[in-house]
């Protein structure tokens, strides 16, 4: 049986104002960017399984038992407060399960999980991530910054591949397209680091009791991981390497 993945984010809703002289309207749509990595995954064999950042509350497993389905879990662009503040407790004042904490359990029992970098994941623009100091952090190969973690790489800029020999770049050729910005990490000690960019971990790997994580510190569509690398012969390659190494017992 292949491997199954849940990837949570990597959607948005868009709220437009348009003005035409006396005239003003407003126009809603709703987008997502998961068809680079949903390809990846499931050119490795895996079966993909997408909760947009808007359906969390609803789909969002409610219990290890349920995480453990699944061998790995991504987050991508999808805030702290999503996964660990729904409607019954913002409104209702009603207790949940804390997601978060969920997530590391079914790590701590053998489970894997990627964060994948972006706006709203790791610290994110004007820290609104918001996953310093949650039990996310305390499983990921990383610390985060206290405040706002992006850095904004408009001219381009290129990893740096410092193990070629480790098991997650097998097959990835070495010449890497450009990105165009990544969160700004700390590794852990301990941490594995085979790959760098402006001298900061662009994957980071560890583990965390009998689980494996991975922090992806830039995107994995655009615009930080631009159409060129969405679609770079290695993309495929990288992720399915990830995916066997995070699912290694």
């Amino acid at each position: 049986m292949g491997k199954r993945v849940l990837f949570v984010g990597e959607s948005w809703h868009v709220h437009t104002t348009e003005a035409k002289g006396f005239d003003v309207f407003t126009y809603d749509h709703y987008e997502e960017a998961t068809e680079y990595i949903r390809a990846a995954v499931e050119a490795a064999g895996a079966e993909f399984m997408h909760i947009p950042s808007h359906l969390v509350e609803r789909d969002f497993p409610r219990s290890v038992e349920e995480l453990s389905r699944f061998d790995v879990v991504m987050f991508s662009d999808v805030g702290a407060n999503t996964l660990n503040l729904p409607m019954n407790v913002f409104i209702n004042l009603q207790p949940q399960p804390n997601r978060l904490r969920m997530v590391k359990d079914y790590v701590a029992q053998g489970g894997a999980f990627v964060m994948i970098g972006g706006y709203l994941t790791f610290q994110g623009i004007q820290a609104r991530g918001a996953y310093k100091r949650t039990p996310i952090e305390e499983i990921l190969p990383v610390t985060l910054l206290e405040g706002d973690d992006r850095m904004e790489m408009s001219e381009g800029i290129t990893a740096e591949i410092v193990s070629p020999e480790h098991p997650v770049l097998r097959g990835v050729p070495g010449e890497w397209p450009q990105l165009l910005g990544y969160n700004k990490l700390l590794p852990r000690e301990g941490a594995e680091v085979p790959v760098v960019v402006n001298g900061d971990p662009l994957i980071a790997l560890g583990s965390y009791g009998a689980g494996r994580t991975c922090a992806f510190a830039t995107d994995c569509a655009p615009h930080w991981a631009p159409v060129a690398f969405c679609t770079w012969e290695g993309y495929l390659r990288l992720w399915g390497n990830l995916l066997d190494w995070l699912t290694q017992r």
